[in-house]
């Protein structure tokens, strides 16, 4: 089986800034890329360390793909494909983990009985079989979760409406040991320069029969439904296919707008990037 393409969606958060969402589509592969806010400086060339390893990742991904390496092969290869250019690239070496830039991701390959998923962090894919049945891929409702309790709580102990942490500087020391925790030992496990992390990348084999619709998204996209819940997964998959992804983008923000300080859906940013691509297993 292959993927057919029949939607796609990129929507940066704010206009004036790099999207660091990335993702590439092919029939024999689809992958989405969700670069972490940088918590520091850049060390790269360019206004983005976030918005690098994002596209650097679904570019190398789907080429070593293309090559026919087996997703997990692929994986291996593209992330020391990152690494080695992070070295060459950047200003100097890193003085602290949290400066290494990394990314969520969401990978599907077809097979003949449905497809392999390899992801990190808190992108998804959301399935629709064609009985009706409904599927989560990945840990994104989870993490959610985590993150808006986090933001909450932060809030509440400053005193300040929860949009507000991320941008100020006296938040900062919260942001940087939770990045620097990253690709270590106990820690969470993203795509980033290090070939070590094909070693610790979440998978499933997953069965399901030709005619399946997927959705693969970023957190940012993903929160139409666990963020701010105007949708179920069937709900968010469904309107995918009859309004289409703009619609929802649209849909997306203005939810965002009429709360624009968090205090009503807590998270750390007032609009996220937010991507997604909408396929049918054929």
């Amino acid at each position: 089986m292959v993927f057919e393409v029949l939607d796609s969606l990129s929507l940066p958060g704010d206009p004036s800034r790099p999207n660091e969402d990335a993702f590439a589509a092919e029939p024999l592969a689809v992958a989405v890329f969700d670069g972490a806010t940088p918590v520091n400086d850049p060390l790269l060339p360019g206004r983005s360390d976030a918005a690098w390893i994002a596209q650097f990742g679904a570019r190398r991904l789907l080429a070593h793909l293309k090559d026919g390496g087996a997703p997990r092969a692929a994986l291996r290869h593209a992330l020391a494909d990152a690494e080695r250019s992070f070295a060459g690239l950047r200003r100097r070496p890193p003085q602290e983990r949290y400066e290494i830039p990394c990314a969520s991701m969401m990978l599907v390959v077809p097979h003949d009985g449905g497809f392999d998923a390899l992801w990190y962090g808190d992108c998804a894919a959301l399935l629709l079989r064609p009985d009706g049945e409904t599927e989560t891929v990945g840990h994104a409702f989870d993490k959610h979760a985590k993150e808006a309790e986090d933001a909450a709580k932060l809030a509440a102990a400053k005193g300040v409406a929860p949009v507000v942490a991320l941008a100020r500087a006296e938040f900062l020391p919260f942001f940087r040991a939770s990045r620097g925790r990253v690709n270590t030992p106990g820690g969470t496990w993203l795509f980033a320069p290090d070939a070590h992390a094909s070693e610790h990348v979440s998978r499933a084999r997953v069965g399901t029969p030709s005619g399946t619709l997927v959705l693969l998204c970023t957190d940012g996209f993903l929160a139409l439904s666990g963020d701010y819940g105007a949708y179920g997964v069937k709900g968010l998959v469904e309107a995918a296919a009859a309004k289409g992804l703009q619609p929802l983008g649209e849909e997306l923000r203005s939810l965002e707008e009429s709360d624009p300080e968090g205090r009503r859906f807590p998270r750390f940013k007032k609009n996220d990037d937010a991507t997604a691509v909408l396929l049918k297993l054929a």
